[in-house]
């Protein structure tokens, strides 16, 4: 395989993030594969001409509701197998995973739901986590070498949030979903991020009041994650906070096998 050069985005809307120049800049950066969230797109309604074009082989899983969520893997190289969702119907209905096989390595890109919108969806979103640790470790146990990309909607410590006294009962910073995040690290899975930067002040996301962005005021919630086998291969990992398509920005890891 050589290199694998992996991007994680979330878009924020595919069709929206294309029209601010989301194609050209893939082709300047010519990841090998990108794991893209929150695509909010139907199947009908997604044109993967402008993926392809760049030669990747494109794959969706949008949520039931239109507009609503939803996740796409792009790989230049064909995947041996592609699987759709974890096999619980309230997240699939949501697009939230999905899993490409290149060889012996899986892939996921996976959308972990955001628990800002009240107590109900704080549930969904504490259930989805021990629902998503079952799942990836059973992935993880078949497959053996796997990388999770994904928006996690959750910060793990307080050096990925700008402002962590203020947020520590916050959804997204709360200390029940920090305790799961160091469960997952903890479990087999490395932070490839923080493996090569130990820097404070790097965010992926931001909210789109009080020019958060433009004055660094964000929250570190996207990650590629990767089983402890791969950690020979980690070459470099970054954040390109300069990609403005979205209110995320990509992070990339590249691994050499």
């Amino acid at each position: 395989m050589g290199e694998l050069k992996v991007i994680s985005y979330n878009v924020n809307g595919v069709r929206a993030a294309l029209k601010k120049g989301l194609a050209d800049w893939l082709k300047q950066i010519n990841p090998d594969v990108v794991c893209l969230q929150e695509i909010k797109v139907a199947r009908e309604d997604f044109d993967p001409k402008p993926f392809e074009a760049l030669g990747y082989h494109t794959y969706i899983f949008p949520a039931v509701k239109k507009g609503y969520s939803g996740v796409a893997v792009l790989s230049k190289t064909k995947p041996d197998n592609v699987t759709e969702g974890c096999g619980i119907k309230m997240y699939d209905d949501e697009g939230r995973n999905l899993t490409i096989e290149l060889g012996d390595l899986s892939i996921v890109s996976s959308y972990f739901p955001s628990g800002t919108t009240g107590e109900e969806r704080q549930g969904v979103k504490m259930n989805y986590l021990a629902d998503f640790f079952k799942f990836i470790h059973d992935v993880e146990k078949k497959k053996g070498k796997l990388i999770v990309c994904g928006d996690y909607n959750i910060c793990h410590k307080p050096i990925d949030i700008h402002n962590p006294i203020s947020n520590k009962d916050t959804s997204g910073f709360k200390p029940e979903e920090r305790e799961w995040m160091e469960k997952y690290f903890e479990s087999g899975f490395i932070d490839t991020f923080r493996h090569f930067n130990r820097e404070p002040h790097q965010y992926s996301w931001w909210s789109t009041r009080f020019n958060s962005r433009a004055n660094n005021k964000g929250w570190r919630i996207d990650y590629i994650a990767a089983t402890k086998n791969l950690e020979k291969n980690l070459v470099e990992s970054r954040m390109f906070q300069d990609a403005v398509h979205s209110d995320h920005c990509p992070v990339y890891t590249k691994f050499k096998f």
